[in-house]
């Protein structure tokens, strides 16, 4: 049986299309893709993210623990900020890619993909006994957190007569612990999956109903739109962003990935050894943006060809609404990879031309 979220019943409400999710009921689509999509893009739109799991590390040895399974530096940043990391094992694979909140030097939440929130806490407590970590606390915290997102450029405006401080003052990447509508206790951090300005919301599950038609109410005259899946999905891959199980898995490498920028090699963590490797000597394949010459859109599992040759394939791909083309990311062989090169994507049997792009394919 599929879970629900606690804005199921709004989403019915609202006319939603409902789809399973990683075992969750969700809301694909209200009006249409592209409509949603360009809300968020020009004004705002409203994201039911409680499907996302949440998992708290806490106890003297938080720090190490963290540091050691995250490839980026939580040392970084100070408390009161977040940051992203892909989780690696020993060989490189990426467990999952994640969010990090530190709270203090003691605690930190780890905001995972759905699909994987049970592989992850299983994981962590593989590495917590065999690397004996005294003094640690692992919690799955995802029964008691539901996640609202406000993704665009009109999201300040829209959280302002909502919170307890004015939501400006949250710097990027950091986050506030206080109040909405005057009581209802939440985390409200200056992040998105969308690469529009934005806000994602952690609260108390029987409070996220009041919260959602709040934030309806207060976006009434800037034009907000509840977004489904569907448009989730065009934003984030006009960005670029990795989505797990297509960019990024279990087979996948953060070097072949194009995150380098999230691994730090001044310090120990697992995977060090493999990455450090391939970061010196290159790897074989590369992660790559695609953009459509011929027309056609590029689909996940499409080969990607140079020469007449499968050189690669599609790993998302989709319809832009920004861009009015076909765009996709895709693995190729490394040499293909310069912005410029020239392939085929075959759709249906069909070689279409298509260039490789740097990413992100959608600049303001």
């Amino acid at each position: 049986m599929l879970k629900k979220t606690p804005l199921y019943d709004i989403h019915k409400a609202l006319g939603a299309k409902m789809v399973d999710f990683a075992g969750w009921e969700m809301p694909v689509q209200y009006t249409g893709v592209i409509d949603e999509h360009l809300a968020v893009r020009t004004s705002c739109g409203l994201f039911d993210v409680s499907h996302m799991g949440e998992i708290e590390v806490s106890g003297d040895s938080a720090i190490d623990f963290v540091q050691f399974v995250m490839t980026n530096d939580i040392e970084r940043v100070t408390d009161g900020q977040c940051q992203y990391s892909p989780l690696c094992r020993e060989d490189g694979s990426v467990v999952d890619d994640t969010i990090v909140y530190r709270f203090n030097i003691d605690r930190y939440l780890f905001v995972v993909n759905a699909s994987n929130t049970a592989k992850v806490l299983d994981w962590f407590k593989q590495v917590q006994k065999k690397e004996q970590f005294p003094d640690l606390v692992i919690e799955d915290l995802s029964g008691i957190y539901s996640q609202i997102a406000i993704q665009g450029p009109k999201s300040v405006e829209v959280m302002k007569p909502l919170l307890d401080i004015d939501p400006g003052q949250i710097k990027t990447f950091r986050f506030h612990m206080g109040l909405l509508l005057g009581e209802i206790e939440a985390v409200v951090s200056r992040t998105g999956y969308t690469g529009e300005d934005g806000f994602e919301i952690y609260l108390d599950p029987s409070d996220a109903p009041a919260v959602w038609q709040a934030l309806m109410e207060a976006g009434k005259p800037f034009g907000i739109a509840p977004i489904g899946l569907g448009a989730r999905d065009t934003l984030r891959l006009e960005m670029g962003y990795p989505l797990y199980g297509h960019e990024l898995s279990d087979e996948i490498t953060p070097i072949e990935a194009g995150l380098g920028k999230y691994v730090k090699f001044t310090k120990d963590f697992l995977g060090r050894e493999v990455l450090e490797k391939q970061a010196a000597n290159g790897t074989e394949r590369a992660l790559v943006g695609i953009k459509m010459i011929d027309a056609g859109i590029p689909r996940a599992g499409y080969e990607i060809h140079s020469n007449g040759k499968k050189t690669g394939e599609v790993v998302s791909g989709t319809s832009s609404p920004s861009l009015k083309a076909g765009i996709g990311t895709g693995f190729v062989a490394t040499k293909l990879k310069a912005p410029g090169t020239e392939v085929e994507v075959v759709i249906r049997g069909r070689a279409a031309k298509a260039q490789v792009v740097p990413l992100p394919f959608y600049r303001k």
